[in-house]
């Protein structure tokens, strides 16, 4: 039998976790205990925003905050929740209302489909959205929760991961005073790598100040910041002498050519942040970065990064999964996919300072895992 791409999508959640873990979900294994779940039927869906407060001012190389509005889903069907969340980011035009009314205008896929062909659900959401990235990885990352709860399994068991290969996570630093640096880098004494906010004309002052207080690996993120690519080599010089382990988007993500010479010359790994949302955005960047930061509220979900990290394998590059600002709910579900790439910088719950929900922990770095179903996932919606 010949299978398109698509029918081989739609067969995989079944086939390949087995018969006892399909029979579980329909009820097939002759128990007359275990509820048949459908995937059909009546659905309810909730949307809500909630203020998440940071406990230092974030700076980057083009904006500041002191909280994040973001967006959370709630999607129930036979008894069954699955939780989601957007978190809006200004630099591809996104913001709170503008994700809540597209949520609400996708919810009628989600009542027409029955919610085991996610795979379709998916195609339909990323036609109906165009504008608001974070609101397809807000309804995707709810869907597979509510998949990973009705297959009463985890989904790092799902895509059949060893949690143990998950890379441990770097904690970001943000731009600030030297004094005000320092003292997050104090804080920060538990985590083993660092990832360090720069793109300013103080950069210097920002990484001796890092280094006058740790000589931990550290990891550094322009944001874009630098504009030519002289000014990129040169800074990356030095930063080669200063225990750096590659450098993130280092100038303008337009700026391709200039990426693939400067990346001749650098001699540290270049990693794609803002050039890259989707995998159609991959192949054109393999000449220029040797890796990709996968977001998933760039990528539209868990189901685009899953095809991003296929793509970027293929194609050689090194893969990095990063987060926005977010709560449990996103970081947890970005960590279940952590054993597939080399690094991890998922440290967006760890910023802030009332996170509603718990889930996928962080300890010394490295993620701790429950065996709660699907993303493993509590708090107040």
């Amino acid at each position: 039998m010949n299978l398109s791409r698509k029918q081989f999508l739609q067969l995989s959640g079944s086939s390949v976790l087995g018969f006892s873990l399909f029979s579980s979900v329909t009820g097939c294994s002759g128990s007359n205990s275990i509820q048949k779940i459908t995937g059909s039927g009546e659905i309810m869906i909730e949307v809500k925003t909630k203020r998440l407060d940071l406990a230092h001012t974030w700076t980057i190389s083009r904006n500041s905050s002191d909280f994040k509005n973001n967006v959370f889903v709630k999607i129930e069907r036979n008894g069954i929740t699955g939780y989601g969340e957007a978190a809006p980011n200004v630099r591809y035009g996104e913001n709170s209302q503008k994700t809540t009314k597209r949520i609400n205008e996708a919810k009628k896929i989600f009542e027409q489909n029955n919610l085991f062909h996610y795979v379709d659900i998916k195609e339909e959401t990323d036609k109906a959205i165009t504008d608001q990235s974070c609101a397809k990885a807000a309804l995707d990352i709810a869907l597979m929760d509510w998949v990973g709860k009705a297959f009463n399994i985890p989904l790092y068991k799902l895509f059949g991961l060893d949690t143990e290969k998950a890379p441990v996570t770097s904690f970001s630093i943000g731009i600030d005073t030297v004094e005000v640096i320092k003292q997050k880098v104090r804080e920060a004494e538990q985590y083993p790598i660092l990832k360090i906010k720069v793109g300013t004309d103080r950069d210097r002052e920002i990484i001796n100040a890092v280094r006058s207080v740790t000589d931990k690996p550290i990891r550094v993120d322009a944001n874009e910041g630098w504009k030519t690519k002289e000014e990129a080599l040169e800074k990356i010089k030095w930063l080669k002498d200063q225990g750096v382990e590659f450098i993130e988007q280092p100038m303008p993500s337009t700026m391709i050519k200039e990426t693939a010479w400067l990346r001749e010359r650098a001699g540290i790994p270049i990693i794609a942040d803002e050039a890259v949302k989707t995998a159609a955005d991959i192949p054109k960047l393999a000449e220029a970065y040797d890796g990709i930061n996968i977001k998933l509220m760039k990528s539209g979900g868990i189901q685009e990064a899953l095809r991003m990290i296929g793509m970027a394998k293929a194609l050689g590059m090194k893969i990095m999964l990063g987060c926005m600002i977010e709560s449990s709910v996103a970081i947890s579900a970005a960590a279940h996919l952590a054993p597939f790439v080399d690094y991890a910088d998922l440290d967006g719950n760890l910023l802030i300072k009332n996170d509603p929900f718990t889930g996928v922990k962080v300890v010394k770095g490295k993620f701790v895992f429950n065996d709660k179903p699907g993303l493993g996932v509590e708090g107040t919606f």
